[in-house]
């Protein structure tokens, strides 16, 4: 995830979404994710405190920031890259399970804050950010949920 001061998505030199200032998640899905995972991701994200208050510290989480946010679903997340120099892919979730796992991500995103956007899953994307910091954080899921 990256705090950005804006994002946008673009899909054939079509614009599908953007945001202003929020975060900008680029999302892996896996053959092990589920919804409850999901459901805890979103929470974790919700509860961070990214963005900066009066006095200049990063003690405000994006609900209190009225931050945007735009997923984007990125399974090169789960590139390996330790034999050879092409980079595999197996651990990724298929392509039809990451995809209703996505959906349902961008839904509840949309429950959880107050602008919500997606990319277009499966799609040759065009991302643009401009990130702000710069601030990126990794969460996994592997280790969020334990």
């Amino acid at each position: 995830m990256q705090r950005v001061l804006e994002a946008k998505v673009e899909v054939g030199g079509e614009v599908k979404s953007n945001i202003k200032r929020g975060y900008l998640l680029l999302v892996g899905i896996s053959n092990e994710d589920n919804e409850a995972i999901a459901d805890k991701m979103i929470e974790k994200i919700a509860k961070l405190r990214l963005f900066e208050d009066s006095e200049g510290k990063t003690n405000l989480s994006i609900g209190q920031a009225q931050g945007e946010v735009l997923v984007v679903s990125q399974f090169t997340l789960y590139a390996d890259c330790k034999k050879g120099n092409r980079p595999s892919f197996v651990n990724a979730g298929s392509p039809d399970m990451a995809k209703e796992l996505y959906e349902y991500i961008l839904k509840r995103c949309k429950e959880f804050f107050v602008n919500t956007e997606g990319g277009v899953f499966g799609a040759d994307m065009k991302v643009t950010l401009i990130n702000d910091g710069p601030f990126t954080i990794v969460l996994d899921s592997q280790e969020i949920v334990k």
